[in-house]
């Protein structure tokens, strides 16, 4: 029972962590290139960037497990609720430039894509909602 509750701890502190390879990359206003569905590139502002990670779920409160963290890269697994769930694959190609490769389930279907992440300003006041 003790050794039970010694690994319980650090899984649940390395959830809460910021990945290694995120941890200097600034919120603020991101465009995001190749999004399902979006003619032009998505603008939006997200103050945390571990959101992107879960871009298919962004509008959700999802809980997030860090799986690898190399510095410049990691993978995230999350969960939506009880049916929607990712992971994504998250390489950082500057401290301004992302690559994520994100793969699960969104209202019962299955997604998998490759979008681009660049930030591109800080965020206005009160704005959060995407740009088309």
């Amino acid at each position: 029972m003790i050794l039970g509750a010694a690994i319980a701890i650090p899984a649940a502190a390395l959830a809460a962590t910021v990945p290694s390879a995120l941890s200097h990359i600034a919120g603020g206003l991101w465009e995001v290139s190749g999004a399902p569905g979006a003619q032009t590139p998505i603008r939006q502002c997200f103050a945390d960037v571990q959101i992107l990670a879960q871009f298919e779920h962004r509008a959700r409160n999802c809980s997030r497990t860090v799986l690898s963290d190399n510095g410049t890269s990691t993978v995230i697994d999350y969960r939506c609720g009880p049916s929607d769930f990712g992971q994504s694959q998250v390489d950082v190609v500057t401290p301004r430039a992302l690559r994520i490769a994100t793969q699960g389930i969104s209202d019962q279907l299955p997604f998998n894509y490759v979008i681009q992440a660049r930030r591109v300003g800080e965020c206005e006041k009160n704005v959060s909602s995407p740009r088309h």
